[in-house]
């Protein structure tokens, strides 16, 4: 598997970020060829301060050659693009080969 987190830094306007990502960029992405997960969830800290990111979104696909294809598919490039619309306080993106651990 072939997984891509995308940590959301904290907008100006949480409320707007929050409407259009549930609204327009979750479905967009949710949709993108080759995806056999999509997760997101606002992000919170167990103590009650305040998290390093807003937002985090995780992509899972069977290889990094999936999300390769996904990503430069019409979707994905619709994706990509509406990141501007939302993210101004800017995303970091990381993407990484699956390891299960054994117990």
């Amino acid at each position: 598997m072939f997984r891509i987190t995308v940590n959301y830094n904290h907008p100006d306007d949480p409320e707007q970020f929050l409407n259009h990502y549930r609204t327009v960029h979750a479905p967009l992405t949710a949709r993108m060829p080759g995806v056999r997960s999509f997760e997101w969830g606002v992000c919170e800290m167990l103590d009650g301060s305040a998290p390093t990111h807003f937002v985090t979104g995780v992509l899972t696909f069977d290889s990094k050659d999936a999300a390769l294809e996904g990503l430069s598919s019409p979707i994905g490039q619709e994706g990509a693009a509406d990141m501007a619309n939302f993210a101004g306080a800017g995303a970091t993106i990381d993407m990484h080969e699956v390891t299960l651990a054994q117990p």
